[in-house]
């Protein structure tokens, strides 16, 4: 039986309250201690087997401090409103950034202090590491010196650090009260969202009216917030580490060229117009001369009545289409249920949306969901079970290169959705399959170009800020994206002017979300392949799963003849959305 509950942290660390977890701390404070005295061993002509002693060392620490960092994260997460979990998180934050700075003087003795001779000796025998070492020597030329780098890490925890908790907390506490069918009713954020996809017109306009109204009446402090934030990656990216753009901290951090983010992002916006042909189609079927932006995401079968999915049968639907394709898939992500890593309950507190987090590849990572019954639930918890699978199998990569970069971390979650659909819609009639079919375009319209155009607000808004802007301003600035993205498709209203405001991504990793657009276009790549080659390609995807970050994304997918940096493959992908588009109509 699969259950819907809390996830157990047990794994990770005793209760926060007990001695053993004093003790925890205890030994991990012990180990980076012993760790600074290794300091003196640090010259241009170290033996190779001690270079690699002190590597693994590195691991050992990294592996402890996520553990408790993990614990602190993830039990925040299920009750962002405790003070308790909040000042636990906090401690252990400021833990984290002692660590860093204890151990920060190897990071900057492998950047910044042996000759390029000697660093090409060493990472010979790197194997899988040579990433890790080579991405490190890049990131030499944006170092700053050891004194300097502290000074940072300890003001971030009560500067950006701070900021974002700040937003959480603010934007989480907001209770939205609606009426519906007469009755006035306190709902989530998550609840709320379940509305906007609606049959009813009238409760769609009234539900996204009632969360912009929200964050429109809080527009003054989460502004502040957003501009301060923005400020500081200017401050440190760009005057202190000179990188050449705000993008491009993004950029180098996830190991990818800046021409390739570029091209996918030219490409999307180039493509822009695939969509309008189904916001036609979707306007037509719902009796609309034109859809509203209220109505992008409602069900476009009016006489099909949705389904409601229990959690079991979610559960049970997601491992089938992941058997289906690969048995051992599919055991991976059965572990999460079995080991209790999974927290599916919706309650007041719990942060909102979904996420999958990877504490150790020693670990089976914990998913987080707030698991509704609707289709759209099911498939979000194929994304971070799929989140979940390749972090499985890459589980024998070290920890410092387990964690794939952001470009192909939404690769497995996006082609999990995508074994769902093609297990689930040979069983359906055609009604159903159409009404499925057209939540799975706006899923990919939610998913490659609603991203593509939010990392493209994201350029266009920090350089604002960094001119001097206004709150008004950067909602002018998005109303402008808005309407280069939809053209006359749809119809826009001025409440979505302040949508910026509701999206967690700018303020926690700004330029997160073209990763999105990247992985859902390469996972549209990668099940075409699988169609063409079947069963044999479960190899070749379970490797491109188990290098996690061990290459460097342009190298690892040219050795299967994918080419990131081609305005082509990005095309390829949206031949791909217009077919199923044709498909939609022709079945209707």
């Amino acid at each position: 039986m699969y259950k819907q509950g809390r996830w157990s942290l047990s794994e990770l660390a005793s209760d926060h309250k007990s001695p053993e977890f004093a003790k925890q701390i205890t030994r991990l404070e012990a180990k980076v201690k012993n760790f600074e005295r290794i300091k003196s061993a640090l010259k241009p002509t170290i033996p190779s087997k001690d270079f690699y002693r002190i590597i693994h060392h590195i691991e050992d620490l990294a592996e402890d401090a996520s553990r408790l960092g993990g614990y602190a994260s993830l039990l925040y997460s299920s009750d962002t409103q405790s003070d308790e979990a909040t000042s636990l998180l906090t401690k252990i934050s400021k833990l984290g950034s002692e660590i860093e700075n204890k151990t920060l003087f190897f990071d900057l003795w492998w950047k910044r202090k042996i000759d390029e001779k000697n660093a090409t000796r060493l990472m010979k025998d790197a194997g899988s590491l040579y990433e890790y070492l080579r991405h490190k020597r890049l990131l030499a030329k944006y170092s700053l010196s050891e004194p300097e780098e502290k000074i940072i890490n300890t003001l971030d925890v009560t500067g950006s650090t701070a900021l974002v908790k700040l937003y959480d907390k603010i934007t989480n506490a907001f209770e939205y009260i609606i009426t519906i069918n007469g009755k006035k009713k306190k709902l989530t954020r998550e609840q709320l969202s379940v509305l906007v996809r609606s049959t009813n017109p009238s409760l769609r306009k009234t539900a996204y009216q009632t969360l912009l109204g929200r964050f429109s009446s809080n527009k003054g402090v989460l502004g502040e917030i957003y501009q301060n934030l923005v400020l500081n990656w200017k401050d440190e990216g760009i005057e202190i580490r000179k990188y050449s753009s705000p993008i491009s901290i993004r950029n180098i951090g996830n190991d990818v060229d800046d021409k390739t983010t570029q091209t996918l992002l030219d490409v999307c916006k180039k493509n822009s117009s695939v969509f309008y042909e189904f916001f036609s189609f979707k306007a037509k079927s719902l009796g609309l001369k034109k859809l509203r932006r209220y109505d992008l995401y409602a069900p476009s079968a009016k006489k099909f009545k949705e389904k409601n999915y229990t959690y079991e049968n979610a559960t049970k639907l997601v491992l089938d289409s992941l058997n289906r394709f690969s048995p051992t898939l599919s055991e991976f992500a059965n572990r999460v249920f079995s080991q209790n890593h999974i927290d599916s309950q919706i309650r007041p507190g719990k942060r909102d949306g979904a996420f999958c987090s990877t504490v150790s590849p020693k670990l089976t990572p914990y998913v987080l969901v707030n698991y509704a019954g609707k289709s759209k639930d099911v498939f979000t918890l194929a994304h971070e079970l799929g989140h979940a699978v390749h972090s499985q199998a890459a589980s024998k990569q070290s920890i410092l290169v387990s964690e794939a970069p952001l470009p192909l971390a939404e690769t497995a979650s996006t082609f999990s959705e995508l074994l769902l659909y093609d297990n689930i819609s040979h069983q359906m009639a055609d009604t159903e399959k159409a009404a499925i079919l057209s939540e799975k375009i706006d899923d990919i319209y939610a998913t490659v170009m609603r991203q593509a155009f939010f990392t493209i607000f994201e350029v266009d808004a920090h350089k604002q800020i960094a001119d001097g802007t206004t709150i008004e301003e950067l909602s002018k600035t998005y109303m402008k994206n808005l309407k280069t993205q939809f053209a006359n498709s749809i119809e826009l209203s001025d409440d979505f002017a302040i949508e910026w405001s509701c999206i967690p991504h700018f303020y926690h990793t700004p330029f997160y979300c073209y990763a999105y657009s990247f992985g859902n276009l390469l996972s549209l790549s990668l099940f075409q392949m699988y169609q063409r080659e079947g069963r044999q390609f479960e190899k070749t995807y379970i490797e491109i799963l188990a290098a996690g970050g061990s290459q460097k994304p342009e190298t690892l997918l040219s050795q299967y003849g994918i080419d990131i940096s081609s305005a082509k493959f990005w095309q390829d992908g949206f031949d791909y959305i217009r077919s199923q588009v044709k498909e939609l109509i022709m079945i209707k």
